[in-house]
């Protein structure tokens, strides 16, 4: 549950330096609000699909990859919102992709701490 929290709390803390971004505010608030909510839902799938059982990790890594695809998807789709509107698209790439490592960082440290959960897998 830690893993899930710290995830939470760094996606609001990028939102909320999104914000303080001055002119290019609508660019970087985008990219952090969608970096950090698909974060968010890619540790807490993780935690809920990766519950007990066997084959945990991978599970869980499953869920990774698939959140690693929706989020391809997403910052294809927010470059094309952000220079149609004329927002500024370095904004919004740095505000993705910076909490996106970050985050990926707390979601590899989650799926770690599930490796030394499940015990041996030899």
């Amino acid at each position: 549950m830690k893993h899930q929290l710290l995830a939470v709390i760094a996606a609001f803390a990028f939102v909320a330096l999104a914000l303080l971004s001055g002119a290019h505010q609508r660019g970087a608030l985008l990219g952090a609000a969608i970096s950090g909510l698909t974060g968010v839902a890619s540790i807490l799938a993780m935690g809920r699909f990766a519950r007990g059982g066997l084959k945990v990790v991978q599970r869980a890594l499953a869920v990774f990859v698939v959140a690693f695809l929706i989020r391809l998807g997403l910052v294809g789709l927010g470059v094309f919102l952000v220079v149609r509107s004329g927002a500024s698209v370095v904004a919004f790439v740095v505000a993705f992709f910076v909490p996106y490592f970050a985050l990926s960082l707390i979601e590899g440290a989650f799926i770690h701490s599930l490796t030394r959960e499940s015990g041996p897998t030899a």
